[in-house]
């Protein structure tokens, strides 16, 4: 059981960190873009999934670097 609780409070933390990442990327990273990008690039599902895609690999990159086995 320890083990479990260990792994569903990484995800809890990794979760809001995701959520403050999203935050300030909604509020200065996306309009920083949106202001440098052509216009057909400035559309915002475009650069919401831009972000959503970075975002993940970090957490994935993240959690492959936490979990990973003591065997090399």
């Amino acid at each position: 059981m320890g083990e479990r609780l260990k792994i569903f409070v990484l995800v809890a933390i990794l979760g809001f960190i995701a959520g403050v990442i999203a935050d300030i990327t909604a509020e200065y990273v996306i309009p920083a873009l949106a202001a440098i990008l052509p216009a057909f690039l400035n559309a915002r599902y475009i650069l919401s999934g831009f972000a959503g895609a970075c975002l993940t690999l970090v957490l994935v990159s993240v959690w492959a670097y936490v979990t990973r086995s003591g065997e090399r």
